[in-house]
């Protein structure tokens, strides 16, 4: 499948990794896509976000899970995963969200996977995803970006 990737969508899963790792997360997984695909400016227009207001997002919605289950954050540092060597698996979401960009590559005819397959299979993510946690606290309107799509 990754064959089939165009050159900004195989970046913005390099960059996916990137952010996994930077957090110190074990899996990447559809969170990570998303913050992946703010590093290209493309996406980033498309979504009207920006990479930083969506890390610091990301950022938010991690302390306020650790919160819940009674961990405070204030003076915890985040431990980063080497940069070299073993590549973080995918999450199962990951998994599901490439194989969504694979069929809207598919089914546009199209013989290579683009940015808009990726953002296309990461606004359709249902409510328990991470990613569609990020979009509801980044307030993004699903519907508008589809039509910009």
């Amino acid at each position: 499948m990754f064959e089939q990737f165009a050159h900004d969508t195989r970046r913005i899963v390099g960059c996916a990794m990137e952010e996994a790792r930077s957090r110190g997360d074990k899996r990447m997984g559809t969170e990570h896509l998303l913050l992946g695909a703010l590093h290209e400016p493309g996406p980033a227009a498309v979504l009207g976000v920006t990479l930083e207001d969506a890390q610091t997002a990301a950022s938010r919605l991690d302390a306020t899970a650790l919160k819940a289950i009674g961990l405070e954050t204030k003076d915890l540092k985040r431990a980063t995963m080497p940069t070299k060597g073993r590549k973080p698996p995918f999450s199962s979401g990951a998994k599901e969200a490439m194989a969504s960009m694979l069929k809207h590559a598919v089914d546009q005819k199209s013989r290579q996977i683009t940015a808009a397959n990726l953002l296309e299979a990461l606004l359709e993510r249902g409510e328990h995803d991470p990613v569609s946690a990020l979009f509801d606290e980044l307030h993004i309107d699903r519907s508008a970006v589809r039509k910009r799509l």
